[in-house]
């Protein structure tokens, strides 16, 4: 599937597997019309050979279009595989070293990109789930040392540099987690974040380092379970004025786009998950990761079983698949 657009419908839904090896229900579940994508965990690895045939194993399920496969693989503490693998430092060693030397920090901002592009791609892997593109302003304890820094102009440099990286290795990059988590003390994995303040300064701080990597055309992005009240009372990963209205009229952002685990808890105030879903598709999500829970999943594919094939949405998706060479 390498470099060629795929032809039929890609599935909404990204679902995960429980261990090392695929189970004849884990086959049954990810061959559902409605999943198009699988994401891989710690759980999921013990060394290069076994990890290799698990992946070749999800790949085979589906043809034309297969399964786009992903994991969180950003460095520092969100580094799903290490034995093996080589260790990428936090994002925000390359902010420190930025304050030393720009071009040592560029340099080493992209062989890191290029780096996690050709280790995870020889597996078979389409994406990292990276650059995370928040600030970091020492409030969001669960962002922290993933952002690159706190100017904005700081995380721009690097994550371009960093996707440059990626895309050299074939791999496409997801910008996270728009429009901005860093500003926010909750973990959205535990609970609901809010943020109080003005349209204008979210505009003006979190929302910024968004802008130029959306204009140069970043392949991806991933929505934020964080409720901004100036906007809307649910969160900006299933709100229509901020995905619909925001994110694709103003900001003109064509990519492919994310929303959060919907099984966080960040997301468990809008409803079942079934209503997560259907609210998270209306409002312009193009894939739903459902993760760490497998009834919860199959129920799932029952009740969005009238959910219909999106053309455009199969289109964006079909963009991220990772190519042989640079994209």
């Amino acid at each position: 599937m390498a470099g060629k657009a795929a032809r039929g419908p890609i599935g909404p839904l990204m679902l995960d597997v429980g261990g090392l090896e695929l189970t004849p229900e884990d086959r049954e579940v990810l061959a559902h019309p409605l999943v198009g994508g699988v994401i891989l965990f710690t759980r999921n690895y013990r060394d290069p050979d076994q990890l290799r045939a698990l992946c070749a194993a999800i790949l085979d399920i589906k043809r034309d279009p297969r399964l786009l496969l992903a994991v969180d693989h950003e460095g520092g503490r969100v580094q799903r595989f290490r034995m093996g693998f080589s260790r990428i430092p936090a994002m925000r060693s390359l902010g420190k070293l930025h304050e030393e030397s720009v071009k040592a920090a560029t340099d080493e901002a992209q062989a890191h990109g290029f780096t996690i592009g050709s280790e995870l791609g020889s597996y078979g892997i389409d994406l990292c789930f990276a650059p995370v593109l928040d600030r970091d302003i020492g409030v969001s304890g669960v962002i922290g040392d993933r952002a690159f820094a706190t100017k904005i102009e700081v995380i721009v440099e690097l994550a371009r540099a960093f996707r440059a990286g990626l895309n050299r290795a074939g791999m496409a990059a997801t910008g996270k987690h728009f429009p901005g988590h860093g500003a926010v003390a909750a973990d959205s994995h535990l609970e609901l974040p809010v943020d109080r303040r003005s349209l204008p300064e979210i505009e003006r701080t979190e929302l910024a380092p968004f802008r130029p990597l959306i204009d140069d055309g970043i392949e991806s992005l991933m929505m934020a379970h964080v409720r901004y009240t100036a906007v809307d009372q649910i969160p900006a990963s299933l709100s229509r004025k901020w995905i619909a209205g925001t994110l694709r009229r103003k900001l003109k952002f064509r990519g492919a786009l994310f929303c959060d685990d919907l099984s966080m808890n960040g997301a468990a105030v809008v409803g079942t998950v079934t209503e997560r879903a259907l609210l998270a598709l209306s409002s312009g999500c193009d894939m739903l990761p459902v993760c760490n829970d497998r009834p919860t999943s199959i129920k799932l594919l029952d009740e969005l079983r009238d959910v219909a094939p999106s053309p455009a949405r199969s289109r964006r998706l079909a963009t991220l698949f990772r190519t042989e060479g640079p994209r």
